[in-house]
């Protein structure tokens, strides 16, 4: 069962966002736990604006209203919580055991891409208290693709689902209440530091990327290094030769992974 917390669930046969719907129900007073599902979307996005589309009812599209309380330099663990409680779900529906790319894609064992996560805070719109409302989106492949044949070409090799992982087919709806009901406590604990720590904890000993060289994207450039830790507040580190650097926020791409 679902976290009391995330019982109200609505389920679209084929909306654009759910993110941009809780964002809507947001600005609205929906209050904390609201969930959008989607069998469809025909305007989902990831991370930096990018599409991601795939055949109506074949995987999980999920986007929960979080209420937290967050203040600003933690608003981006919302995002940490969700890809963590994902983790969760899929190790217990499917056996599998997935790992996570800074900041919140998460990978299969051979380190093909699994899911993203993609959190939007409503600094515009009414808050409570002073604390902006914030919508974390995930897309999960749990029953496409089945093969390579399924993609375009500059995505075979980098993408699977959790039917080519388990070997089985998963049930969304299943996969759905596991992460909810990981959820709950993971986004709870967010309202202390001592909380934050430790899902930054998790976050670290989940983290692939942690040993793999990447490149660092960001808004005024971009920097190459060898990624040597997560820190207590979720910030990537990355030893360049000029000395380390803490990541709060950008894009990360592995040149070479961990080990």
């Amino acid at each position: 069962m679902p976290d009391p917390s995330f019982t109200d669930i609505r389920w679209f046969e084929s909306i654009d966002s759910t993110n941009r719907y809780l964002l809507d129900e947001a600005r609205g007073g929906a209050p904390h736990g609201v969930v959008a599902v989607a069998d469809h979307q025909s305007a989902g996005r990831g991370r930096l604006g990018r599409r991601w589309e795939a055949p109506a009812g074949s995987n999980l599209l999920v986007s929960v209203l979080l209420r937290l309380g967050l203040p600003p330099e933690a608003r981006h663990l919302a995002a940490v919580v969700v890809g963590l409680a994902a983790v969760d779900a899929v190790i217990a529906e499917c056996g599998v055991t997935p790992r996570i790319k800074w900041p919140n894609d998460l990978l299969g064992p051979d380190g093909r891409k699994l899911a993203g996560v993609l959190a939007e805070a409503d600094l515009a719109g009414p808050q409570a208290h002073g604390y902006p409302p914030i919508v974390v989106g995930i897309g999960i492949n749990v029953g496409w693709p089945l093969s390579d044949s399924d993609l375009p070409g500059d995505l075979v090799g980098a993408v699977t689902s959790l039917q080519q992982e388990a070997g089985r087919p998963v049930d969304r709806s299943a996969l759905l209440h596991a992460l909810l009901a990981a959820l709950g406590p993971r986004a709870a604990s967010l309202g202390t530091p001592e909380g934050r720590a430790e899902q930054a904890s998790d976050l670290r000993r989940c983290c692939v990327t942690i040993g793999s060289q990447v490149r660092v994207e960001l808004a005024g450039g971009g920097f190459e290094g060898l990624a040597t830790d997560v820190t207590d507040e979720g910030h990537l580190v990355v030893a360049t030769g000029s000395g380390s650097r803490t990541v709060v926020a950008g894009d990360v791409l592995h040149l070479r992974p961990a080990g």
